[in-house]
């Protein structure tokens, strides 16, 4: 299957640098020993340490173009400085991503590198990791108690690679364990971003009566609708904002999204 996306390359190296700069604005204001109330076994400096992390994790792969995965013992200053100094760790970030990006723009979106799914190009690791910061993001927001919001293309690439992702085998296999209560007969969910310009298409089916999820971008009824903004919607399938949130709103059979989302969630 593919995990094509609808930014090119550039503007997703460029997007990933712009959600790197927000993030660390949180990062050099907010208290760093609070904890993130959507990921509570960590710290806001935790968070920071994750997301730089990432970003040089992937930063290796690309630029060693890795056929395998990369340890992250390997990754030169992974771990980030010990601590919660704004200042060290915002210097940390700052020097992650802009090596990264280096790495990928060196790279363009076609070079081979080694990732966990079936795409195994440098643009799948430009989009991921745009994704990957702006979700994180949203939890440093939420931390801080400070807004959060997405340009529309990227909140709707976001929330369609949400949708790829959770179709891909080795996820589908990941999750079986949970058992098969969000698959079956007439288990559909309709998202309806309410707040996107038409060109966007912003409305998805997502099919769930088969073995394994599928979707497709339609206007179509279902057995539960999920409408709101554009970046709120994206936010409840990541289960950053909870379905129940008064800035959404449900319609139909809302134990099919609940347990759908209980199925789901990762990231």
């Amino acid at each position: 299957m593919t995990l094509q996306g609808s930014l090119t390359h550039e503007e997703y190296c460029a997007q990933l640098l712009a959600e790197t700069a927000e993030f660390r604005k949180i990062v050099r204001s907010a208290d760093l020993s609070a904890t993130v109330p959507t990921c509570p076994d960590w710290t806001l400096a935790d968070l920071a340490r994750h997301v730089g992390g990432a970003h040089r994790w992937v930063g290796t792969l690309v630029a060693t173009r890795a056929s395998e995965n990369v340890d992250d013992a390997d990754v030169p200053e992974g771990d980030g400085p010990e601590g919660d100094d704004a200042a060290a760790l915002d210097a940390w970030l700052a020097a992650g991503v802009e090596q990264t990006v280096a790495a990928l723009r060196e790279a363009g979106p076609d070079t081979k590198v080694w990732s966990w799914t079936t795409a195994h190009d440098a643009g799948f690791w430009a989009r991921r990791m745009v994704h990957e910061t702006a979700i994180h993001r949203a939890d440093a927001a939420l931390t801080a108690g400070v807004p959060f919001g997405l340009p529309a293309p990227v909140a709707a690439d976001c929330l369609e690679e949400w949708l790829q992702i959770s179709e891909l085998p080795m996820v589908v296999a990941r999750f079986a364990e949970r058992g098969r209560e969000a698959f079956g007969p007439g288990r559909t969910i309709h998202v309806h971003a309410t707040d996107a310009p038409p060109e966007l298409d912003a409305e998805w089916l997502l099919d769930l009566t088969g073995e394994a999820p599928t979707h497709r971008r339609t206007h179509e009824k279902a057995a539960v609708a999920l409408r709101g903004s554009l970046t709120d919607a994206l936010l409840v399938l990541y289960r950053r904002l909870p379905a129940d949130s008064d800035r959404v709103e449900v319609l139909g059979e809302r134990a099919v999204l609940d347990q759908w989302l209980q199925w789901a969630s990762f990231g």
